[in-house]
């Protein structure tokens, strides 16, 4: 993958996504009381490997952090990434936090 393929935020169908090769990935979300929580993530396995979780979790990341919001990281892929990455420890709500077991 030369390129990072564009994420966008589709509210309507509370879900991060991108294209590549044809194939859609996304990252699922709710709104709970202020939290984006995010619920799980799917890449095609036509297009796995690319790395494109990564792609999709520092895009809802970002955004969650752009718009002022907390996360619960219910999705294992978002859960494992923020265990990884203490910089985005200050995003995690009361759950999350237990989540990622801080």
């Amino acid at each position: 993958m030369s390129t990072t393929p564009a994420v966008h935020d589709h509210v309507e169908k509370h879900r991060f996504e991108l294209v590549e090769d044809g194939q859609v990935a996304y990252a699922a979300y709710v709104m709970e009381d202020g939290v984006l929580v995010f619920t799980h993530t799917v890449v095609p396995e036509a297009i796995g490997g690319r790395g494109l979780a990564t792609v999709l979790v520092t895009a809802g990341l970002g955004a969650a952090r752009e718009r002022g919001l907390q996360v619960t990281p219910r999705c294992p892929v978002f859960r494992a990434y923020m265990q990884r990455h203490p910089e985005t420890h200050d995003l995690l709500s009361t759950e999350g936090r237990s989540l990622v077991g801080i």
